[in-house]
């Protein structure tokens, strides 16, 4: 229903953090990059991962939650197998339409604001991963692939 606030089910979905302040943060004139709507995909479970060459080379880690792709950029290339541990911080939620290198995932759990563990088949990447806040207060996350033994 228009103008009833959706009620987010993740626990670091935060306002700040909203399709609003992606808008905000670009110049569409200039930029290839879709406008800011919320959508739903068929699926509802989009998972997307891809390197993105800014000002500094980073990869983007994407997950689908209500019409919108949570988002998470890694200053380092993600990891493929279990033991390598990589920093992901949180950024601004994006439009569906900003999935590239589509793939699902499935949520296996949740602890609010401290853990999220989901199983990602994509083409890059596969099996079971983990994010896990740092800090309380901070976009600050740690992301990892779980041995198949977990």
């Amino acid at each position: 229903m228009p103008g009833v606030p959706v009620k987010p089910y993740l626990p670091f979905r935060l306002e700040k953090l909203s399709l609003q302040e992606y808008q905000k943060r670009r110049d569409f004139s200039r930029s290839p990059e879709p406008t800011a709507r919320k959508q739903s995909s068929t699926k509802g479970n989009i998972y997307s991962i891809q390197e993105h060459h800014a000002s500094r080379l980073h990869w983007d880690l994407r997950l689908e939650k209500d019409g919108v792709l949570l988002s998470w950029a890694l200053p380092k290339e993600p990891p493929g197998e279990p033991g390598i541990r990589r920093l992901a911080v949180r950024t601004e939620d994006h439009p569906l339409d900003y999935a590239w290198d589509r793939g699902q995932y499935q949520m296996l759990a949740d602890k609010p604001g401290e853990e999220i563990v989901f199983r990602i088949e994509g083409k890059k990447l596969s099996g079971t991963y983990c994010l896990i806040k740092m800090k309380k207060g901070e976009n600050n996350w740690l992301f990892f692939k779980k041995s198949s033994a977990s």
